[in-house]
C-alpha cells in the first residue's frame, strides 16, 4: 500500500533531528496524529523504528540519502 502525502511529509521529517513533537508542531497537528501516521509508517515499510522506516524509505527511493 503506498504512503499517503502526509506520511511523505512525516518520513522527510523523521530522516532530521526533529523529533515527534517537532514534527506535530511544523505540521500544525497534534502529538497522536504524528504518531498515527508514524505507525502507519511503520506498517506499510515493514519497519519497527524510526531509523529502520528511513533506511527502507531509502531502499525504496521514497527519500534520497541527506534529503530533508
Amino acid at each position: 500500500m503506498p504512503l499517503t502525502s502526509r506520511e511523505h511529509e512525516i518520513l522527510r521529517l523523521l530522516a532530521t533531528t526533529v523529533d515527534t513533537s517537532g514534527i506535530a508542531a511544523e505540521l500544525g497537528v497534534s502529538r497522536n496524529t504524528v504518531k498515527t501516521h508514524l505507525r502507519s509508517i511503520y506498517m506499510k515499510l515493514d519497519a519497527t523504528d524510526r531509523r529502520g522506516a528511513v533506511a527502507r524509505a531509502r531502499e525504496l527511493h521514497l527519500l534520497r540519502h541527506g534529503e530533508r
